[in-house]
């Protein structure tokens, strides 16, 4: 059996989804090494899986993009961290690969320095992406604006100029430091994140067709695997039955960002249209909130535990959230506030498994017609949780990561 190695970035959301790719891998006789967030470490050990914390540079080198208000600016903060980052990924993987002599290699679509070892390490590798891939298709308009599909003359030139967009962010953002970096590594010259995610040998999505745009020309090394959907244990807290039906979970993320308007509307519209409010504050200080009777916050609940009783989640559109709620047959409403948020928005609104409504039209009133718009939605939701049970989940990744393993196949 091999020895393989998981590089993750310093984030929940990015961490968890690798957990049960390892526990499949490791259930099948594979020894497993995961590098993560130093906080959440723990948890994968008592699972069997051998683990390490990340250089502590790079988790305090956090991302600021809520401190900016013009979205490309956000969006350029965003890739200027990743590509700081990587500078530190770089020698952390390297240290990494010479104390644990792995056969093959799993890294997280965010770890651009850590991708970049890989890739000149003569090892078999892989990555693996806990949001929507974005990659460059022919059949879907380019990733981070969140635009709806368009065909003919008009929606190939749209499509053309956003993509110049998006690369010359990239560009301007990330090669100034990305550059050199790979360049010392004697691995490829790339110009934009589409070229970056095209060098591996093997692209994880961990998502499904059906939810995502369907697409003839995805690569031959992408695998769409469906969600990860592993979070620590917890039981149902003893108040759940407290609260009253319908019942909305309301999340923020667990990365600051500018969401916490998001919950406090939650509070104000959702119990006035009789919908009760549960709301997950994350990153956010709960004591800031003032829930009304019938309704609670808490910084942290099992989200699982939670499910089956809510008839919608609303959240920011964090991909983990969503599909999970999608998993489980809930109706979403998503707010999305930056990052890859917009193109979840548009892929809920495409499935007809939720409502998107945007953070300038976000009022009382507007987010509790969306909630009852959503709850109407189920139908769509579990039509999509069957589509994610069909891709496979973690025995699905680990049959592509094994075919890259030495001696298969």
């Amino acid at each position: 059996m091999s020895r393989l190695l998981a590089y993750t970035s310093p984030a929940r959301g990015h961490l968890f989804p690798a957990v049960p790719i390892l526990c499949e891998l490791g259930g099948r006789g594979h020894q497993t090494v995961l590098y993560g967030l130093s906080g959440e470490l723990d948890r994968p050990r008592a699972l069997g899986i051998e683990a390490h914390a990340i250089d502590p540079r790079i988790e305090d080198n956090q991302i600021v993009d809520w401190q900016e208000r013009f979205p490309p600016r956000a969006a350029a903060s965003v890739l200027e961290t990743f590509a700081q980052r990587a500078q530190l990924e770089a020698p952390d993987l390297e240290r990494a690969i010479a104390a644990h002599r792995p056969d093959a290699l799993l890294i997280d679509i965010n770890c651009w320095g850590a991708g970049a070892v890989a890739q000149a390490s003569g090892l078999p590798w892989a990555l693996y992406s806990p949001y929507l891939l974005p990659l460059r298709s022919r059949e879907v308009p380019p990733f981070g604006l969140g635009l709806r599909p368009r065909g003919g003359p008009l929606g190939r030139v749209r499509d053309a100029l956003a993509a110049r967009a998006v690369d010359l962010v990239f560009r301007r953002a990330a090669l100034p430091s990305l550059g050199p970096l790979r360049q010392r590594l004697g691995v490829s010259e790339v110009h934009s994140f589409d070229e970056l995610l095209r060098e591996a040998p093997l692209l994880l999505g961990l998502t499904a067709e059906g939810f995502d745009y369907p697409r003839a020309d995805w690569p031959s090394s992408v695998r769409l695997v469906g969600p990860m959907n592993w979070s620590p244990p917890q039981p149902a807290p003893e108040w759940l039955d407290e609260l009253a039906e319908p019942l909305a979970l309301v999340t923020c993320s667990t990365e600051r960002q500018r969401d916490r308007r998001l919950l406090a509307v939650a509070l104000e519209g959702l119990p006035q249209a009789g919908i009760s409010v549960l709301g997950t504050s994350a990153a956010h200080d709960p004591e800031t909130f003032d829930p009304p009777a019938g309704s609670r916050v808490v910084r942290f609940a099992p989200h699982d535990a939670l499910l089956h009783r809510a008839a919608c989640v609303v959240c920011h559109g964090g991909l983990g959230i969503t599909q999970k709620a999608l998993a489980a047959g809930v109706p979403v409403v998503v707010v999305p506030f930056g990052r890859d948020q917009m193109e979840t928005a548009r892929r809920v609104e495409f499935s007809g498994a939720g409502v998107s409504l945007s953070p300038r039209r976000l009022t009382p009133e507007r987010l509790a017609g969306a909630a009852r718009a959503a709850i109407e939605l189920r139908e769509g939701a579990e039509r999509i949780g069957r589509a994610f049970a069909r891709a496979g989940g973690p025995p699905a990744a680990a049959d592509a990561f094994e075919e890259l393993l030495p001696g298969a196949r």
